[in-house]
């Protein structure tokens, strides 16, 4: 029987790989401050104008009663 030669030697890899997950939590975080500094922040009025209870805005009246069937416009 052979003995097993334990885990395998990798060198530096571990420097490398810590190295790129700092790099790229730099790059992350060079990014959101680049982007938050670029926006604009504003806040939406709370008044609403006189006989809106809502944000969605009015819709036409319907052409027909709510009991009435719709109409085929072809007919």
């Amino acid at each position: 029987m052979t003995q097993d030669p334990g885990p395998p030697n990798l060198g530096n890899a571990h420097l490398t790989i810590m190295a790129f997950a700092i790099l790229m939590v730099a790059i992350v975080a060079l990014a959101l401050i680049t982007t938050l500094n670029r926006v604009e922040v504003r806040t939406a009025s709370t008044e609403q104008p006189p006989g809106v209870t809502g944000l969605a805005r009015p819709h036409p009246p319907l052409q027909r009663g709510p009991s009435e069937p719709t109409r085929d416009p072809r007919e």
